[in-house]
């Protein structure tokens, strides 16, 4: 008997994809890798809302050096597609001249987000500006844009969970969950 775990949000349902124990091994990876490049400095680190609250709050809990946090919010995300539509950049009320500053992403795909987030912020004069994102969809990309940290790459698949959402659904959710194709 296949006991798949399996969740409903709106008019769509989810297969488990990632368990919330292999999610936080993957954060552990990515704060390891940063609290490396980072000794002796002191990171801003800046998640875009709304999607990262999550992992940011548990990469936070592995960073073992000294750093801030400031959130920021754009909005890029529509249903289950990128509508390319990033707005301004609100939230971030610090001077980054001359800090070392951490995009934190709960997905990379698009890039589009990036694309508009990373000019505004090199405007600013930062010391260094790196992006570290939990999930990575290369097959999705479609801006120039680089990411430094990532926790998993994974393929064109829609997800949610462990704060990404559908239709503003699922952010709730422990573990990640992959969208089951109507046709199956």
């Amino acid at each position: 008997m296949n006991m798949e775990k399996l969740v409903k949000l709106g008019d769509r349902s989810f297969r488990l994809y990632k368990s919330e124990s292999e999610i936080l091994a993957l954060v552990r990876a990515v704060a390891h890798q940063i609290n490396s490049d980072y000794i002796g400095r002191r990171p801003l680190i800046v998640p875009v809302l709304n999607g990262s609250f999550m992992f940011a709050s548990d990469l936070m809990k592995e960073l073992m050096l000294d750093c801030e946090i400031s959130f920021v919010k754009v909005v890029s995300y529509q249903g289950t597609s990128s509508n390319n539509n990033a707005t301004t950049l609100i939230g971030l009320n610090q001077n980054i001249e001359g800090r070392h500053v951490i995009i934190v992403e709960d997905i990379v795909d698009s890039g589009h987000t990036l694309s508009r987030i990373l000019p505004l912020l090199s405007q600013m004069n930062p010391a260094s500006l790196k992006v570290a994102s939990l999930l990575y969809k290369p097959l999705a990309l479609r801006a120039n844009v680089k990411v430094d940290y990532v926790g998993l790459e994974i393929p064109n698949d829609f997800i949610v969970g462990y704060g990404l959402d559908y239709d503003g659904l699922g952010r709730n959710l422990r573990d990640i969950y992959q969208a089951i194709d109507e046709l199956e």
